[in-house]
């Protein structure tokens, strides 16, 4: 017969079950899959459910607001062309992402009618130092971060960036882009408005 104190020896001496610790990594691992899914439900039901624009075009022609260097510049003088505004930010990595193929196509279709302009839900310095940075072709207004609102109106109903709405030379909203807009669909839009 063994005793209690034998016992306790005896059991000490087998090793423990392994145990599962939660480490750092896994815990980053699941915040950046969850971060992911996120994301991926944003687009979807900003792609599904995306809100009806309730401003129009003549609502846009009627705004004024500085551009990079502080001149009021009114969207009015850009009446009767085709018309793409794209809200961006100098912070939005997809926004930086598809500037370049805004440049590209103002180069190539500008002279036959198109007209981009950029509102920024950012400050004006920042906006200003971009804009020199990449050359930047066609006007960037400053819109602040009252801008981001301003392109709910416009259909933005999840209110992310970038968002790019296309108005035909009649001042009608054509097209609405919530996330970059594929130089494809860009091309094709461009197609048919020009």
């Amino acid at each position: 017969m063994t005793t209690a104190r034998e016992e306790g020896q005896a059991l000490s001496t087998t090793p423990p079950p392994p145990v599962r610790r939660f480490t750092a990594r896994r815990g980053v691992l699941t915040a950046l899959v969850l971060a992911v899914v996120a994301l991926a439900l944003g687009v979807y039901f900003g792609a599904v459910h995306r809100g009806a624009p309730t401003l129009s075009g003549d609502t846009l022609f009627a705004l004024s607001l500085p551009d990079a260097q502080g001149r009021e510049q009114k969207l009015a003088q850009w009446r009767g062309k085709v018309l793409v505004v794209n809200f961006w930010a100098t912070w939005c990595a997809p926004c930086r992402e598809e500037m370049p193929e805004f440049i590209k196509a103002q180069n190539e279709f500008g002279a036959r009618g198109l007209q981009f302009v950029g509102i920024a839900v950012d400050d004006a310095a920042k906006v200003k130092a971009y804009v020199e940075e990449i050359g930047l072709n066609y006007p960037a207004l400053v819109g602040g971060f009252g801008a981001i609102d301003l392109s709910r109106g416009f259909g933005n109903a999840i209110m992310a960036l970038p968002y790019t709405i296309v108005i035909d030379r009649s001042g009608k909203i054509v097209h609405t882009q919530l996330g970059p807009l594929p130089p494809a669909k860009l091309k094709s839009l461009l197609r048919d408005l020009l």
